[in-house]
């Protein structure tokens, strides 16, 4: 039996453009003389749909791009994941279901049975749990279909869930496991995800196909790297990051290889191949096509202006420098370097004035009192009006370039630096800004030495420095982390060895600021929490405030 692995990158609700990606893959795979082609979770309508799953309209659009799939299911099997009506009153309105088509008919709809209602997903809201597990026959071959998470729970070992769907099938009853996945990427979770697909292509002495997306959907990335276990466990395949491809296995040939073939994880590398990604389907599947940032000679602009400069092609991004009084000489001549070696468009326009205009209408209401954070975000405000003018007139679309440190403190400016339609870097703590610039640089001079050595500073006052009122960023980072992606409680972090104190002090501004995170733009994910749609706090709790 010659298998073919379909990974596709979909669009949420563009029933056209997936039906006609799915429909060029089933001609490549026939043309290739394959027995099967697999795709992945929800590939008619893209994942994930959310509220769109409620609109009756939404579903028989997908309807009607399954019975066209079916259509071209003649000699070949088509395995495809879309949302199905339960036809039965009580429970929720739909399935999240896989098909199988062949010879033109539909052999049979299998329902996810693990529903994730955590993190960034949100299935139970929609989707009634899959309850009844039946193989299909196919080529004299059982198979056994799942879909994404169903897989996950190997061993029962998963506190979310109380059994393991595969088990429910009779021991020895499936000659092929097949998952249809849509499982985002985020730091270290690649590995995650072979350690899975072995674990049950091992317990159930099984070979195990698994399709994954690829592409963004907004603040969501998904990286690929679609996998082939044989049944002694051994990963057979990996196809690559980031890039929609399709691959063909024939299963005597999996059965007798001994040796994985996975692709090399640089941690870094695949941090910028998903921010770029994320950077170039959000613009692509919106429409639009150039970008517009402010440029501070800062690392934060720079890493961003880079990343969208790889992501849109130098044409395509403009980066504005607006230096004040208190900007220094090298912010200026870091950011020219730094458009040089990029090719970029950029304009200089200076806030002074408009900071001084601004000042001298604000005199009443400020009266004698002293130079406070007031007069600071006027002079990030400034640029931020400066820049939704631009983006509005030009139809640019403006990139915020608040990193997770800064966005986790409060340490900017709402309507200022804070503004934008796509945070590109607000899930990359400081420190990691610093990893993914040099990690730029081992390609070629990028971002100037001067910017990655130079202390932080927003430059709103006299030598001001990040340092003035926040600790060292490895410190800071640190703590963060425990916070934030670990969910440790203070007490829990003073006991790692930290001051009480800042301790104290650092997860009280985290609380006090999700007012200012409410209000940002959308976060491209790539850890394991990222703010937005994965992290939901309330803004008025009293929690360490």
């Amino acid at each position: 039996m010659k298998i073919a692995v379909a990974q596709l990158n979909y669009h949420i609700g563009h029933f056209e453009k997936n039906l006609n990606q799915i429909i060029e893959a089933i001609d490549q795979a026939k043309a290739s003389n394959a027995d099967l082609i697999l795709f992945g979770e929800l590939a008619t309508c893209g994942y994930p749909p959310r509220d769109f799953l409620e609109f009756n309209d939404f579903i028989e659009k997908s309807n009607e791009s399954l019975d066209i799939i079916r259509q071209h299911a003649d000699d070949i099997a088509v395995v495809v994941g879309a949302p199905t009506i339960n036809p039965v009153p009580e429970g929720k309105d739909l399935f999240n279901s896989a098909y199988f088509f062949y010879q033109k008919t539909l052999q049979h709809v299998q329902h996810k049975a693990l529903l994730p209602t955590y993190d960034v997903f949100d299935e139970y809201r929609y989707f009634e749990p899959g309850s009844d597990f039946q193989t299909v026959s196919f080529k004299g071959k059982q198979i056994a279909l799942t879909i994404c998470e169903d897989i996950w729970n190997i061993d029962n070992t998963n506190p979310l869930y109380t059994f393991s769907p595969l088990d429910q099938y009779e021991a020895g009853s499936f000659d092929l496991i097949l998952n249809l996945s849509a499982s985002p990427f985020a730091q270290e979770h690649t590995e995650e995800r072979r350690q899975i697909v072995q674990a049950n292509a091992a317990r159930y002495n099984t070979p195990v196909f698994y399709a994954n997306h690829v592409g963004a959907q907004t603040e969501l990335i998904f990286d690929g790297g679609s996998l082939v276990a044989n049944s002694s466990g051994v990963i057979v395949d990996e196809q690559t990051f980031f890039e929609p491809s399709m691959a063909f296995y024939e299963w005597n040939d999996i059965e007798t290889q001994t040796a994985s073939n996975v692709n090399p994880i640089d941690e870094m590398e695949l941090i910028r191949q998903a921010l770029v990604t994320g950077i170039r389907d959000y613009f692509a599947k919106l429409g639009l096509k150039q970008a517009i940032l402010g440029l501070s000679g800062g690392i934060d602009s720079a890493l961003v202006t880079a990343l969208a400069t790889q992501a849109l092609g130098k044409e395509n991004v403009l980066a504005v420098l607006m230096p004040s009084e208190y900007s220094s000489d090298h912010s200026i001549s870091d950011s020219l370097e730094l458009v040089n070696n990029l090719g970029i468009n950029h304009q200089i326009i200076p806030i002074t004035p408009v900071y001084h205009a601004l000042l001298e209408q604000l005199k009443p209401s400020f009266g004698n009192l002293p130079f406070s954070i007031a007069e600071e975000n006027l002079q990030s405000r400034s640029r931020g009006v400066l820049l939704m003018g631009i983006s509005n007139k030009l139809g640019h679309i403006l990139l915020n370039t608040s990193n997770k440190s800064e966005l986790a403190v409060g340490y900017g400016t709402l309507y200022g630096d804070m503004c934008g339609g796509l945070s590109v870097i607000g899930d990359l703590y400081k420190t990691e800004v610093f990893d993914l610039c040099r990690h730029l640089n081992k390609s070629g001079h990028v971002i100037p030495e001067n910017i990655i050595t130079k202390p932080p500073s927003a430059e709103l006052r006299p030598d001001q420095k990040d340092s003035d009122s926040l600790p060292d960023y490895e410190i800071l980072d640190t703590i963060l982390k425990e916070y934030i992606e670990n969910r440790k409680g203070p007490e829990e972090i003073i006991q790692l060895g930290y001051d009480a104190t800042l301790v104290q002090r650092i997860l009280g501004l985290v609380n006090r600021n999700e007012f200012k995170r409410y209000q940002t733009a959308p976060v491209l994910r790539v850890s394991s929490k990222a703010f937005g749609m994965g992290r939901r706090l309330p803004i008025v709790a009293k929690y360490l405030n």
